[in-house]
This record gives structure tokens, C-alpha cells and sequence, in this order.
């Protein structure tokens, strides 16, 4: 049973841990919306599958799927992933997924105590689907699976748009969280505090802009995230005529001028974003337009970056566009995880529905 907690994780002595701390597992959930996925999500599931795969070669992989998707998701997993039914609007594990947290003093009263979850409110980044009712009790329902007890958070929150060291600091951007579509009522030092008290950060650096035409408004986690304490990943352009160049000037300069929770200077690595991604008229085709629901119109650009990367117990899973800058990506994620096997999965697909590898993935810490 999970039990609903009155007090919040720092006040009970809780943290978020980072994501290249050890796992127990990660979670993800199946796709199958024809108005966000094309042709029905069959593309996307093999990618999926792809992914659960990769994954499962570092850790346990569990995939939530409806009633409907059951069997044929049970088909193209491995037999190692685990499944269960799990009713759900869309696919994103990470940002309606719960935040795991751990006892930041080891454990003190007991197994039963060393991790818990964090449930954020959820809107559907800012109402852009008009309906998630059931995206909103994914994170509940991992958690009673789980048998994990539950912070209920005040805050709409998607993880995808946080990152921390698990040392006390946090990476966001001002483009989401300050974004009036979240928590307009709020102001840049409540929301702050709300992250303190439920994630047990000290430090909160702010980026400003996400990725150029990130439909999330710019979650922190397709622009630039921690490898390891003191060291963090940014997507980058060496083209001044590309939108994105500026913008991720601007996150270098911050994050130059920037200290962490414990006082150290950030390395700030590059990585090259792929040549610029844009749909193509068979793929928005594919895609049945609904009202209420995002249109996929052929020439928009998608938000492609290498840093959308999963860091999974001794490997990083990383997205692949078939792009002449796929192999240099991967040569530096590997300098960056020495002690990792970095595995590229091709995932335009994944790509085309608004997100990436982290986007639908969402580690549980041991």
C-alpha cells in the first residue's frame, strides 16, 4: 500500500538523487495516440522497443500499457521487460511519472523507508492536450505498484523540466517553469521554495530558453543536464544563423558565470545538436488531427538534441538521427561516461511525437 504523506521530502530528510546514481529500474509507458503518434504508434512502438531493449541491457525495464496495447506490446518487448497495465493519455514517463526520492541519511528507520515519490500536478505542458486525466494518476499508480509512499506536490511540475547533481543543485529554465500556462499564481521564489521543499536542493541555477521550438515550452532536460557533479552536458550549434545558437550561448554564459550547492565552478561540455530535423509530408500524413491535440504539419522543425540521453546503471542510451553528427556525439557522450557503454538508438520517432529518449523514461533509484 502507499500512503499519502502530510510533510514534504526535505522536511523528512529526503532528496532527489541523480540520475547517474545507481537505479533499481526504469519505467516507461507504450504509445498509441493516432494524433501524436503516425500510423497508428506502430513506428514508434518498434522504437520504443528499441529503447525498453537497449535499456534493459544495463537494468530492470518496466513498461506500463493500456488493456487495448497489452498483447502487442507484450510482442515486441523483450521477455526481460516486465509489463503491466497501465491506462494512460500518452507515453511520456517522464514527465507524469513520479519523482523518486531517496533517505538522504541512509536509511535510518528501515528498508521501508529508503524510498518514496513525489506526485506533481499535471496539465499537459501547459494544456497543450486537452485532456490527461489518466496521464495525471500515472505517477499515483507507479507508486502503489511500487508500494512507495507519496508526496503530493502543490506544484505543476513535469521532470523533463528539472535536473540535479543529487549533491543539492537543480537546472531549469525560466521559459517552462516560469511559464504562465504552469503555476501562473505563483511567483519565481514560491515555485523555488516548492522545489526546495520537495526535491531538498540548495542551489537552483536558471537557464533561460530551451530548445528552439521544444513544444514542452523548453524543458531543461533536451538542453543541457548533469553528467556528474560539477560537469554538465549543453546542446550546441556552431551556425549564428540557426535560432538555437543564441539561445544556447545564453545557457553557456549562465552556466559559466554559475556556482553548485557546494561552491564549484560548472565544466560545461558541448555537445553538436544533428543538422536541423523538420517533418516531412508522409510523416504528418500519418498523423490523424484531432481537436485539442498538437497538428503535425510537414516543415516544422522538431526540437532535436543529442542531450535528451537516458543514464541507465553502467550504460547512457542515447537518440540517433542519422545525421553526420550522430558519431561525434556518441564519441564524446563515451569520454563523459568512461565507466558507461554508450548505445545509440535511431529516434526519429520518438522524435515526431514531441520528445525523446529521457521523455519517456523515468529511473527508479535504488
Amino acid at each position: 500500500m502507499s500512503h499519502t504523506l502530510t510533510s514534504t521530502p526535505r522536511t523528512d530528510g529526503y532528496r532527489m538523487p541523480a540520475e547517474f546514481e545507481p537505479h533499481a529500474g526504469c519505467w516507461m509507458l507504450w504509445p498509441e495516440r493516432p494524433d501524436n503518434w503516425r500510423l497508428g504508434g506502430a513506428p514508434a512502438q518498434r522504437a520504443f522497443a528499441d529503447v525498453a531493449a537497449a535499456i534493459a541491457r544495463f537494468e530492470p525495464v518496466t513498461v506500463g500499457a493500456s488493456a487495448r496495447q497489452f498483447l502487442n506490446a507484450r510482442r515486441q518487448l523483450p521477455p526481460l521487460v516486465r509489463m503491466v497495465e497501465l491506462s494512460s493519455d500518452d507515453a511520456w514517463a517522464r514527465d507524469c511519472g513520479p519523482t523518486f526520492v531517496v533517505d538522504s541519511r541512509g536509511g535510518l528507520r528501515g528498508p521501508d523507508w529508503a524510498l518514496r515519490g513525489v506526485d506533481w500536478e499535471f496539465n499537459a505542458w501547459g494544456g497543450l492536450y486537452t485532456a490527461w486525466d489518466q496521464d495525471a494518476l500515472v505517477a499515483r499508480k507507479i507508486l502503489e505498484i511500487e508500494r512507495v509512499d507519496r508526496y503530493a506536490a502543490p506544484l505543476v511540475l513535469e521532470v523533463g523540466s528539472i535536473h540535479v547533481d543529487g549533491e543539492g543543485t537543480l537546472l531549469t529554465t525560466e521559459e517552462c517553469l516560469l511559464n504562465p500556462n504552469r503555476n501562473p499564481g505563483l511567483s519565481r521564489a514560491e515555485i523555488e521554495d516548492h522545489l526546495r521543499d520537495y526535491l531538498n536542493v540548495e542551489k537552483i541555477i536558471w537557464l533561460g530558453q530551451g530548445v528552439f521550438n521544444d513544444e514542452t515550452s523548453g524543458h531543461v532536460d533536451n538542453l543541457c543536464c548533469f553528467v556528474r557533479p560539477g560537469v554538465v552536458a549543453l546542446t550546441w550549434t556552431d551556425d549564428p544563423a540557426d535560432p538555437q545558437h543564441g539561445i544556447s550561448e545564453d545557457a553557456y554564459r549562465r552556466l559559466a558565470a554559475a556556482t553548485d550547492a557546494r561552491g564549484r565552478r560548472l565544466e560545461v561540455v558541448k555537445i553538436h545538436q544533428p543538422d536541423p530535423v523538420f517533418i516531412t509530408e508522409e510523416e504528418a500524413a500519418g498523423v490523424v488531427a484531432q481537436d485539442g491535440t498538437l497538428p503535425r504539419r510537414a516543415g516544422d522543425r522538431m526540437a532535436a538534441s543529442y542531450i535528451n540521453f537516458y543514464i541507465a546503471n553502467g550504460g547512457v542510451v542515447a537518440p540517433l538521427f542519422a545525421d553526420p553528427h550522430d558519431e561525434a556525439a556518441l564519441a564524446v557522450l563515451q569520454q563523459l561516461f568512461p565507466d558507461r557503454k554508450v548505445v545509440g538508438v535511431p529516434a526519429r520517432e520518438i522524435l515526431l511525437g514531441g520528445g525523446n529518449i529521457h521523455c519517456i523514461t523515468q529511473q527508479q533509484p535504488l
